[in-house]
């Protein structure tokens, strides 16, 4: 199939109604508005008009804040939890997701310092907060950043 071969589906399109032609048109006369009133003489009224009542848009709390479009969320994982690994093992994102720690690996990895660690490891990730660093040097492990 080629583009200039796409057709649209049978019974898709119809012809535009072409109104106030006449009378003999059976479109004549009014041309489909009824008689009088505000949509009959013009458009109508904007989106979101209520009559003059207030409008809803204008009776709900503002949205207050922002959101940061540069925002980078990270997989979070507590030092106490690495203790699941064995000892001297290379703990690396990957090694993580496998043991459930972290959901997925399209995000970057963060070690937070909450808990003890109570074994030697290497510890691979993205980020590290100050914390969790100390204390995995203090296990005599070492931290290497990605």
């Amino acid at each position: 199939m080629k583009l200039n071969e796409l057709r649209p589906a049978e019974g898709s399109k119809h012809r535009a109604r072409r109104v106030g032609r006449g009378d003999g048109s059976g479109r004549g006369t009014y041309s489909g508005r009824g008689m009088k009133g505000q949509k009959a003489h013009h458009k109508g009224v904007r989106l979101g008009f209520e009559g003059g009542q207030l409008p809803l848009v204008k009776r709900l709390p503002r949205k207050r804040g922002f959101t940061n479009i540069f925002k980078v969320e990270f997989n979070v994982v507590n030092v106490s939890s690495l203790n699941v690994f064995p000892e001297d093992a290379e703990v690396t994102p990957r090694e993580m997701k496998e043991a459930g720690l972290i959901q997925s690996l399209a995000k970057p990895t963060k070690v937070l310092g909450h808990g003890e660690l109570e074994k030697r490891l290497t510890v691979e990730a993205e980020r590290f907060s100050a914390t969790a660093e100390e204390k995995i040097k203090a296990a005599q492990g070492t931290v290497r950043k990605l």
